[in-house]
C-alpha cells in the first residue's frame, strides 16, 4: 500500500505531502489545483518518462518520493518493513532514480513498481493494452478447470520447447561436428600409427645411452675381466690369500670365520669375470638398432609436443578421442531419436493448446457480455465488447491463439482494439469493468484511477463509485475526480487548492466533505439545495457500499 507521496518542484506543486490509507483515496479540486500533478508525480516514481518542462519554473528540479508498505517479493530494498521510490528531474533534463536510498536505473524502478501501484488515464493503461493481459485475464475468467489445462499445456509446452532447442543445437553443429571427427580422426590415426607404450621413452632413452656407447663399455668390461682373471690378477691374489687362511684355521679354530669369508671372496670374484664375460658377450655394436631407437624416440616426441608430457598422458589423449570419435559418431541415431520425441511432444503439446484454445472460446463470449454489461452501468450505455481469439502460426508458452479485447464505443461503431480508439476515460472505466468483473486480475496492492469520470454523470457516476468503493474492500484505491458521485464513496477525501500559485492538499472532515461535494454539485460554495443534496450523496454512498 502507497503511505505517503511527497512531491516538489513540479508544475503547481512547490512543496506537497499527501498521506495515504487503505480504501478508496479520493483526490478533488478545482481545474489546475494540481489534482493531475499528483498523479504525473507518481507516475515519475513509478519510472514514467521525464522531460524538464515538468519541472516548476521557480526550482531546479523536480523530486518525487513515494513510501510503500514493503512486499515479501521486495525485501532487498525494504527498511524496517517499508520501500521508498523516489525520482529526480533537474531542470536541464537530467534525472536520477533511487529504490530505498540506493542509485538505481529508471528501468528497475519501473519494474520494481509495476507490482506495486497501476495508474490508469490517458496513455497509462498500458497493462490492460496487452495481450497478454488480456490473455490471462480471459483465462482466470475461464475458472479452476481451465486453469489447470492450461498449466498442463504450459508443461508440455515447455519440455517441447526444450527438446526442439536440444535437437536445433545438435542440427546446427553438423559441420561443427564433421570439423571435430576429421581432426579427432587424424590425431587418433597419428597416435594409433607410432603406438606407444607406457614407459617406453624411458625404456628407449636407456638404450640409446647404452647403444651410444657400447664401444666405450666394452673397452671398459674387457678391462675389468683382465684386471681379474689375469696371471697376478685378483683372482690370483685371493685364491693364495684363502689357501693361506685356510692352513691357518687347521691350526688355529679362531681363524675359520676369516677363512670362510676369503673362500666365498674368491668364489664371488670368480663368478663376477664370469657374469663380466657374459655380458660383454651380448654387448654388440649395431649402428642400425641404435638408429631404430633414435628414430623411436624423435616419433614418441613428436606424440608427446602435441597430445601430453609422457607417454601414459599420450595414451589417455588417445582414449579420449576414441571415446569422443564414438560419441560423434552417434550424431544421427541421437538426431532421429530427438526428431521423433520432438514430433510426439508436438502432438502432445498441440492437444493440450486445443483444450486450452477451447476453454477460451466458450469463456470469450461470456466475458464480452460480463464486461459489456458492466460498461453500461458505468455509463458508457452504447458501449459494445468483444474478444477475439487469433490462431498464431506457432505455439506459444500461453498458446495457440492470441487474445484480443475490442471495444465499440457506441451504437453503430466497429469494435476496434482498445489501445486504438478507447479515450482515457474509457480505458479506465473498461479496466475498471474487468476488475468488477474479476476482482484478482492481479495482485497490484494500489490502483489509481484518472479521468475515470470523463462523459459521465448522475447514475452512471454512482455505478462507478460503488465499483471502486466494491474495489477499495480488498486493496488500495486513488481517484481523482470531478464528480461528487464518486466522491461520496470515499474512505478519505483530500481537496486540493491552489494559493498564490502554489497547491496545497486538505484532508477533509465531514463537514467538510459536505461543503467540497457541494460546491462540486453547484459549481459555487455556500449553496443551501446543494448542500443537502450533498447530505444524501454521503448517505446513499454510505448505504450503498
Amino acid at each position: 500500500m502507497l503511505r505517503e507521496l511527497h512531491i516538489s518542484g513540479l508544475g503547481v506543486i512547490e512543496d506537497l505531502n499527501l498521506e495515504l490509507h487503505e480504501g478508496l483515496n479520493v483526490l478533488t479540486g478545482e481545474t489546475g489545483a494540481g489534482k493531475t500533478m499528483v498523479t504525473v508525480g507518481l507516475s515519475l516514481a513509478l519510472g514514467s518518462r521525464a522531460t524538464a518542462s515538468l519541472v516548476r519554473p521557480s526550482s531546479s528540479a523536480a523530486n518525487v518520493q513515494a513510501r510503500f508498505d514493503a512486499p515479501a517479493w521486495a525485501e532487498e530494498w525494504a527498511e524496517e518493513g517499508e520501500v521508498i521510490l523516489a525520482r529526480r528531474i533537474g531542470a536541464d533534463g537530467r534525472g536520477t532514480a533511487r529504490i530505498g536510498g540506493q542509485m538505481t536505473t529508471v528501468s528497475a524502478l519501473a519494474s520494481l513498481a509495476a507490482d506495486l501501484v497501476e495508474v490508469h488515464g490517458q496513455h497509462q493503461t498500458q497493462r490492460l493494452l496487452s495481450s497478454a493481459t488480456q490473455t490471462a485475464f480471459l483465462d482466470r475468467f475461464a475458472g479452476d478447470a481451465h486453469m489447470v489445462a492450461l498449466a498442463t499445456y504450459r508443461e508440455a509446452f515447455d519440455e517441447l520447447k526444450g527438446a526442439s532447442a536440444e535437437l536445433e543445437e545438435l542440427t546446427g553443429a553438423v559441420r561443427d561436428r564433421e570439423r571435430e571427427l576429421d581432426l579427432l580422426a587424424y590425431q587418433v590415426r597419428e597416435i594409433g600409427s607410432v603406438d606407444p607404450r607406457p614407459g617406453e621413452s624411458a625404456s628407449l632413452a636407456v638404450e640409446e645411452l647404452r647403444l651410444g656407447h657400447v664401444e666405450r663399455i666394452l673397452e671398459r668390461v674387457s678391462s675389468a675381466i683382465a684386471g681379474i682373471t689375469e696371471e697376478d690378477g685378483i683372482a690370483d691374489a685371493l685364491g693364495s690369500a684363502a689357501a693361506a687362511l685356510a692352513e691357518a684355521a687347521l691350526l688355529d679354530p679362531d681363524a675359520a670365520e676369516p677363512s670362510g669369508r676369503a673362500t666365498a671372496i674368491v668364489a664371488d670374484v670368480s663368478e663376477l669375470a664370469r657374469d663380466l664375460r657374459s655380458y660383454s658377450e651380448r654387448l654388440q655394436v649395431d649402428p642400425l638398432r641404435l638408429q631404430e631407437v633414435r628414430e623411436r624416440i624423435q616419433a614418441l616426441r613428436g606424440l608427446q609436443r602435441k597430445y601430453g608430457e609422457t607417454d601414459e598422458e599420450v595414451l589417455a589423449f588417445f582414449e579420449g578421442a576414441s571415446a569422443r570419435i564414438e560419441d560423434l559418431t552417434g550424431f544421427d541415431d541421437r538426431r532421429t531419436h530427438l526428431e521423433q520425441k520432438v514430433a510426439e511432444l508436438q502432438s502432445r503439446a498441440m492437444e493440450r493448446a486445443a483444450m486450452v484454445g477451447d476453454g477460451r472460446e466458450g469463456a470469450a463470449v461470456e466475458l464480452a457480455a460480463a464486461i459489456e454489461a458492466e460498461l453500461h452501468e458505468l455509463g458508457m450505455e452504447g458501449a459494445g465488447v468483444r474478444v477475439d481469439l487469433e490462431t498464431l502460426p506457432e505455439l506459444t508458452a500461453s498458446g495457440s491463439e492470441r487474445v484480443e479485447l475490442l471495444l465499440a464505443g457506441g451504437p453503430g461503431q466497429d469494435p476496434t482494439p482498445l489501445g486504438k480508439t478507447a479515450s482515457g476515460g474509457e480505458l479506465s472505466r473498461t479496466m475498471l469493468a474487468c476488475r468488477s468483473v474479476l476482482a484478482d486480475l492481479d495482485a497490484v496492492g494500489t490502483l489509481v484511477f484518472d479521468e475515470i469520470d470523463a462523459g459521465i454523470g448522475g447514475r452512471a457516476g454512482l455505478a462507478v463509485g460503488r465499483r471502486l468503493a466494491r474495489l477499495a474492500a480488498d486493496r488500495q484505491v486513488l481517484v481523482v475526480t470531478h464528480l461528487p458521485q464518486i466522491a461520496s464513496f470515499a474512505d478519505r477525501h483530500i481537496r486540493l487548492e491552489k494559493l498564490d500559485g502554489r497547491a496545497t492538499a486538505l484532508v477533509l472532515t465531514d463537514g467538510e466533505r459536505i461543503e467540497e461535494l457541494a460546491r462540486m454539485l453547484a459549481g459555487l460554495p455556500g449553496s443551501e439545495g446543494a448542500a443537502s443534496h450533498a447530505e444524501e450523496l454521503l448517505a446513499e454512498a454510505r448505504t450503498a457500499r
